[in-house]
């Protein structure tokens, strides 16, 4: 029984192959602009592919689509043929599924708010300290009332929501700064701008649709269409990558050695992923890169200069594909010397020389034997792909979306309740109650008025009164008085 291995090329004849066992140890595939690295990641595409492995692999130029439709004969290809025994070599294409975050050239792919959590949701807004601590706040609160938090407007009606509560609560999430408050609002509005309100919301993409199989048991290729976001907005594109590697690792069982793995992942313009990440990050990202083989995951980045990934990063990737290297400055013949001292010596060629002078589609390959040990660097040809090189046809592409088996899964965007709703449910009431308390002192202050109004009215009718019945009792002295007066005096008034 054969090993399951993939074939990368040849070198003076010989077969180079990548054996199926060692394809979770990771990997690299780097080189300057225009030197094959996109023609390489196709060919291991295609491999892992026939291997039964699924794929799923950032298309940053669209030019990675062609794996959906058969290759087609020409000159150069049968050149190159000639010179690399590739058993079975056939024109094929793979089965392949189209995915997106910001347009309409796949499936859109979403995740929620609480999926990404607080320590990459912080480094895709670039927060500060202070910041990072109010967004972990409102995550806290958030799984303490209960309230989901799934996209954009349900992060902001919280933040707004916290801010105006801020004094009560203090005492069990800290202070919340009104000035730090506004600050993330305003990356999240600057967020929306780049088009993450697309990428936030539910359906939220399932792990298992990016690992089965075709019915003949060839791996499906999943591709994300990359070629705007990368320009529009890089941080939402590394932020997708890190959380799709945190829910690997989260989610998939250990499976130990196996002949190949249950995935493999390839990671265009890696250094994106890196690229100002503060020191907590990087070291998970190590952490998982450490242990996801374990559960048969594989990750292959590709980036120009393999300077670009931290070195506690390199250090952990098996197979090297190192594509030509330009050496115009001392930064680049120090990056030269680098990359040569990476490699496992060959005793017939200077590496650091020959990394200079490969030729387009050439690369110098290290790979891990049976053991796990990293082979000597060889110079390689690589394979022609059996798919189609370059982009493909738009109407092809529409084709193949329509007929998709998980298109209704994802076409149709769904708003269920969350925290939005319920907060907004919260201000809806509070301003009834608030209502009803206003009219119900306005109701009361109306009371006193009109029972305040009548006591003065009551007030003076009895002063009125009681100056009526003094004048009276007055009169009625004074005439009682006169004619007492006259009565006596008429009677003592003679003597």
């Amino acid at each position: 029984m054969s090993i399951p291995a993939l074939n990368l090329g040849a070198s003076q004849g010989k077969l180079i192959q990548q054996l199926g066992k060692m394809s979770n140890r990771h990997g690299l595939i780097a080189g300057a602009t225009g030197t094959g690295k996109t023609v390489t990641l196709q060919v291991l595409a295609e491999g892992f592919s026939k291997l039964g492995v699924p794929v799923f692999a950032a298309d940053i130029k669209g030019d990675l689509s062609g794996l959906a439709t058969s290759g087609k004969s020409h000159p150069k290809i049968d050149e190159r043929l000639a010179q690399i025994p590739l058993p079975n070599y056939q024109l094929q294409p793979c089965p392949t599924l189209f995915w997106s975050i910001d347009n309409d050239q796949g499936h859109p792919i979403r995740t929620t708010i609480s999926e990404m959590g607080p320590l990459l949701l912080a480094n895709l807004l670039e927060l500060n300290e202070a910041q990072s601590g109010i967004l972990y706040a409102a995550f806290e609160i958030a799984d303490d009332e209960g309230m989901l938090l799934l996209d954009l407007k349900d992060l902001r009606s919280l933040l707004l929501w916290m801010g105006k509560n801020a004094a009560e609560t203090r005492n069990e999430y800290g202070n919340i700064s009104s000035a730090s408050i506004g600050a993330i609002q305003r990356r999240l509005l600057v967020l929306e701008e780049q088009g993450a309100d697309l990428f936030f919301g539910e359906p939220a993409l399932q792990l298992a649709d990016l690992m089965h199989c075709d019915f003949s048991g060839r791996g499906v290729i999943s591709l994300l269409d990359a070629s705007t976001l990368i320009h529009r907005s890089p941080r939402v594109y590394a932020a997708f990558l890190l959380w799709l590697l945190a829910e690997l690792f989260e989610q998939l069982p250990e499976v130990g050695d196996s002949d190949r793995p249950k995935l493999v992942l390839f990671f265009d313009e890696a250094h994106l992923l890196f690229n100002g990440a503060p020191k907590s990050l990087l070291d998970k990202i190590e952490q998982v890169v450490r242990l996801i083989r374990s559960k048969g995951v594989g990750i292959y980045f590709i980036t120009q200069s393999p300077l670009d990934i931290p070195e506690d990063i390199l250090g952990q990737l098996g197979m090297k594909i190192e594509h030509a290297l330009r050496a115009f400055t001392a930064k680049d013949r120090k990056t030269v010397k680098a990359v040569a001292d990476s490699f496992r010596a060959n005793l017939a060629f200077d590496t650091k020389e020959v990394v200079t002078q490969l030729g387009i589609g050439e690369a110098l390959i290290s790979v891990l034997d049976e053991k796990g040990a990293p082979t000597p660097v060889e110079r390689v040809l690589i394979s022609p792909p059996e798919s189609q090189m370059g982009p493909l046809a738009s109407d092809i592409r529409a084709t193949q979306m329509q007929r998709s088996p998980i298109g209704n899964r994802y076409n149709q965007s769904v708003d269920r309740k969350s925290a939005y709703e319920l907060l907004q449910k919260k201000a809806e009431e509070l301003a009834k109650d608030q209502q009803a308390e206003q009219t119900r002192l306005e109701a009361e202050k109306e009371q006193k008025r009109v029972a305040k109004t009548k006591s003065r009215g009551t007030g003076r009718q009895s002063a009125a009164e009681a100056m009526i019945k003094s004048a009276a009792r007055s009169i009625g002295s004074q005439l009682g008085r006169q004619i007492i007066r006259g009565v006596l005096g008429s009677f003592f008034g003679k003597r």
